[in-house]
């Protein structure tokens, strides 16, 4: 609990003694449920989303890894003991230590009340047969009480906002705007994936970018060398954090631009008041929404807490994110196919490079063999194809059957 209240979270580690050496578990499966009814069942507020059990290995011995994230609604408090110094923990140095007077009354002052949970939805006609078939396609079922043990419900019995995200039909809509170059002046398609459950618009919004995700390759006589404009783990990783942490108190919803060198998310909200940059980098969740985490992570979109962060900073450095007041960007500028040092960005002039290479070395290449080995569709081809008749740069000698091109090296 100690670490519910203080700033960073935390991680405990059951079955390791005090010098860090695996002491073993007798019953795996049915300790780690006795955690999280403990955590669940003797916190307050409720700790939905804030807590991840995994297992780790230790010396060849499973070990069980208890990651906690730092919650918004300090102070947590033992539920038999109330909100009081014999009640409230927090951690200092190694050690946890009952918690002041004043500083519970200094947390609770500072508490977040306007959370998801608490806001009304503006419908309470709400129906949730596409969340439930979420859950049942993971081998899970929303019994009759769902909405008690999802919170979906206000203090005083009410469909929340969380319920109105989650629901068959909402207001809500998430943008994906797609930009011919590397500015807004032409606008070729604007997309809104919504009016539905949240999880339905991000299943949507993860195929449209994986589809935009294209994957470029570089052609030698020997090999092909393939690469997306962006690392995909990074990709999907930035999407689903884009949008279970923004901010929908405002009901702003997360924006998604496609430009001709790179992909940006726009997420509402900036940093969560109490929160750093260094904690924003530090991997150490600090959920917004924590009712939509855990829905999130009931579904897989989330393996456990704080993992996003790591997955993306493993790919890309902390100088993709712009940090605001409002807003938090995350820029993900191309990848670079490089041939002969020179790189082709999915550009044009690229991409005519590119089939002008493959035709230079394998002049007898069919249109479809330049589709497989380029990855372009066969229209594709035949545009680039007929681009480079037309200025010149290559010629056709004999039939389409049994002919060969010749490069113009003028």
């Amino acid at each position: 609990m100690a670490f519910l209240n203080n700033q960073e979270g935390g991680i405990l580690y059951i079955g390791l003694d005090n010098d860090g050496y695996p002491t073993g578990i007798v019953d795996l499966d049915t300790t780690q449920l006795k955690i999280a009814d403990r955590i669940k069942n003797n916190i307050l507020p409720s700790t939905l989303g804030l807590f991840d059990i995994v297992t780790e290995a230790v010396e060849n011995m499973t070990v069980i890894k208890i990651i906690i994230s730092s919650g918004l609604e300090k102070p947590y408090y033992i539920k038999a003991k109330g909100m009081s110094p014999s009640g409230c923990y927090t951690r200092i140095g190694t050690s946890s230590q009952p918690m002041t007077t004043a500083m519970i009354d200094d947390l609770y002052a500072r508490r977040i009340h306007t959370t998801l949970r608490n806001i009304s939805s503006p419908r309470q006609d709400l129906k949730f047969a596409q969340l439930k078939i979420y859950y049942q396609e993971r081998g899970l079922e929303l019994n009759k009480q769902f909405a008690n043990s999802l919170e979906l419900l206000t203090p005083d019995g009410k469909f929340n906002y969380i319920a109105y995200l989650l629901a068959d039909e909402n207001g809500v809509s998430i943008k994906v705007a797609k930009y011919a170059g590397s500015d807004k002046v032409d606008l070729i398609e604007n997309e809104e994936y919504g009016y539905c459950s949240l999880i339905k618009a991000t299943y949507s919004v993860l195929e449209k970018l994986k589809i935009e995700n294209v994957t470029y390759a570089k052609v030698t006589s020997t090999k092909r060398i393939e690469k997306n404009l962006v690392e995909p783990v990074a990709m999907r990783e930035a999407i689903v954090n884009c949008i279970v942490h923004n901010d929908f108190t405002h009901e702003i919803p997360p924006v998604f631009e496609i430009f001709n060198n790179r992909i940006v998310m726009t997420s509402y909200g900036g940093l969560i008041p109490g929160q750093s940059e260094e904690d924003f980098f530090s991997c150490s969740s600090m959920p917004r929404n924590r009712e939509l985490m855990r829905v999130f992570k009931d579904l897989g979109f989330v393996e456990q807490l704080g993992s996003g962060m790591s997955r993306i900073l493993k790919a890309y450095d902390k100088s993709i994110f712009q940090i605001s007041e409002h807003f938090i960007k995350a820029v993900f500028p191309f990848d670079k196919v490089m041939n002969n040092g020179k790189s082709f960005n999915g550009d044009e002039n690229g991409d005519e490079k590119l089939v002008l290479k493959m035709l230079m070395e394998q002049p007898n290449i069919t249109a479809k063999e330049l589709s497989i080995l380029s990855s372009f569709s066969m229209r594709k081809i035949s545009r680039i194809v007929k681009r480079l008749r037309e200025s010149g740069k290559i010629i056709r000698i004999g039939s389409d059957r049994k002919g060969y091109w010749k490069i113009n090296e003028k």
